[in-house]
């Protein structure tokens, strides 16, 4: 029976809506540009696929306050973007919320994902449904495939605070740099300054 796509973007088999079913061992991270009928921002953790769930407006607006600040104070070699995956190896794919690649990294408009090797900096902003991935899951396979700088950003009282990391190549795990709670100010990956407090300002 064929899998085809239902009126809301469903999958159905015969009418009826059905997950997709994993091969055994397992999804892979090429699965991820095959399956039809996948949720945007779909991810690969562990072989299995991970769905979001719907975005908060303080998750949209701590996105949006990032990639303004890091486009300006990028330099003209680095670009910056958003909610883009990484294939880490076979069986992972996550999806960082905030991306600083070598503008050489960009192989087209049909590019799906980057190499972690072109990774500069990957940003998590952490929701409700991603704590353990986000502080736990996520930074140790990004520390393990090289990914040198990483930031999770969490909310506190309807304010961001930031917890940034540098990756020690000798154990190849991340050592906290600071946690940062109106302004983010760093020299590395390249000189940085966020106002924090400006999450709401127009």
């Amino acid at each position: 029976m064929a899998l085809v796509m239902g009126a809301e973007g469903e999958d159905e088999l015969d009418g009826e809506y059905r997950w997709p079913r994993p091969p055994v061992g397992g999804w892979t991270a090429d699965d991820l540009d095959r399956l039809p009928g996948l949720p945007p921002h779909t991810e690969l953790i562990y072989g299995s696929l991970v769905f979001r769930s719907p975005q908060t407006l303080f998750h949209s607006r701590m996105l949006y306050l990032l990639e303004s600040a890091l486009l300006a104070l990028a330099p003209d070699h680095l670009e910056v973007i958003r909610e883009m995956t990484v294939k880490l190896d076979r069986r992972n794919r996550p999806e960082p919320d905030v991306l600083v690649v070598p503008v050489d990294a960009n192989t087209g408009p049909r590019q799906t994902w980057f190499k972690p090797e072109d990774v500069l900096l990957a940003v998590e902003v952490v929701s409700d449904d991603s704590v353990g991935r986000d502080r736990e899951v996520k930074p140790l396979k990004y520390a393990r495939a090289g990914v040198p700088h990483f930031w999770r950003v969490e909310e506190s009282d309807g304010l961001p605070v930031a917890y940034v990391y540098e990756l020690d190549p000798a154990t190849h795990a991340y050592g906290p740099v600071g946690i940062f709670h109106k302004e983010l100010k760093v020299d590395l990956p390249f000189p940085i300054e966020i106002d924090l407090t400006a999450l709401d300002r127009r």
